[in-house]
């Protein structure tokens, strides 16, 4: 760092070389486009064990490909058997280089990991890079997080919240840029500045926790909103494979396609992203992981 950096610049510039190297370097990465799939797959090893984490894999065989879920640990001081997971999914949709879906996720998921590897926590912190989300996978058994939350079920791991990092990086100043689902649209703002945390019912409460952890630490523009499943894009992401296995899970997102003109296309490049407010959401998530992890959620 020089003299002339602070911590939330170092931040910025660590989100978009993370992105640039996924989505411009990598592009398209999915089974078919294995290469890629397995090169997005090492970045992320590499990133990691450079950050002093030992990276564990769970690998499966998908149409011909060898897949793998990557975690890493923090352990916890005093209550290290209960854990935060905090995931993001690192492929992305056929025909796109998914700069923002999910390459945004995916950087914030790795410089959250970068800001806790020299913290103290009482609550364990996980981390995982979620393989095979997109079609044709999602909503089946096949998608990596469905695979990964059914393993850890059967083991007994004790997720107490479960973060889904999804299409993270989009934002205008604009009057009328953000669209919704009918009807939201009258209790939610019309601009797309703010960040998003997304979830059904049963995770109502915690989701809660979490945003009032994150606007104590943070003053960012956040909405929330806690309702049915079966709106188009509320179970869009990892968090649905958690919620099917009974654990608490919300989605962190730009909502996606009710804002981004490039969702799952071509267009969906690293210099569509706003760094410098996907770097302040980054910071104000630590500071509430953070929080949550001391104090309990």
């Amino acid at each position: 760092m020089t003299n002339s950096e602070t911590p939330i610049d170092i931040l910025q510039q660590n989100l978009q070389r993370h992105v640039y190297r996924l989505a411009d370097d990598i592009g398209e990465r999915n089974v078919q486009h294995p290469e890629a799939l397995h090169a997005a797959e090492d970045y992320i090893s590499d990133t990691w064990r450079q950050q002093g984490y030992i990276v564990e894999k769970q690998a499966y065989l998908e149409n011909n490909v060898q897949c793998a879920n990557l975690e890493v640990n923090l352990k916890g001081n005093a209550q290290a058997e209960q854990f935060l997971l905090v995931g993001a999914h690192y492929d992305s949709v056929f025909g796109s280089p998914g700069g923002n879906d999910n390459g945004s996720g995916v950087a914030a998921l790795l410089e959250l990991s970068r800001l806790f590897q020299s913290e103290i926590t009482n609550m364990s912190v996980r981390f995982v890079a979620f393989v095979n989300e997109e079609p044709p996978f999602f909503f089946s058994g096949r998608q990596g997080s469905n695979i990964y939350a059914k393993a850890i079920r059967q083991r007994g791991d004790d997720v107490r919240l479960m973060l889904a990092l999804e299409t993270m990086g989009y934002y205008s100043s604009e009057p009328g840029s953000q669209e919704y689902p009918p009807l939201f649209k009258y209790f939610y703002p019309n601009t797309a500045n703010f960040i998003s945390f997304v979830t059904n019912f049963g995770s109502r409460r915690k989701m809660l926790r979490l945003a009032k952890a994150f606007r104590q630490v943070n003053d960012f523009p956040l909405e929330h909103v806690a309702t049915f499943s079966f709106i188009p894009g509320v179970g869009w992401s990892d968090h649905l494979s958690f919620w099917r296995q009974n654990y608490k899970a919300l989605m962190v997102t730009d909502t996606a396609f009710y804002r981004y003109p490039y969702y799952h296309s071509f267009n969906d490049t690293a210099d569509k992203l706003d760094y410098p407010r996907l770097a302040r959401v980054c910071e104000g998530l630590f500071n509430a992981l953070r929080l949550l992890a001391n104090t309990g959620v």
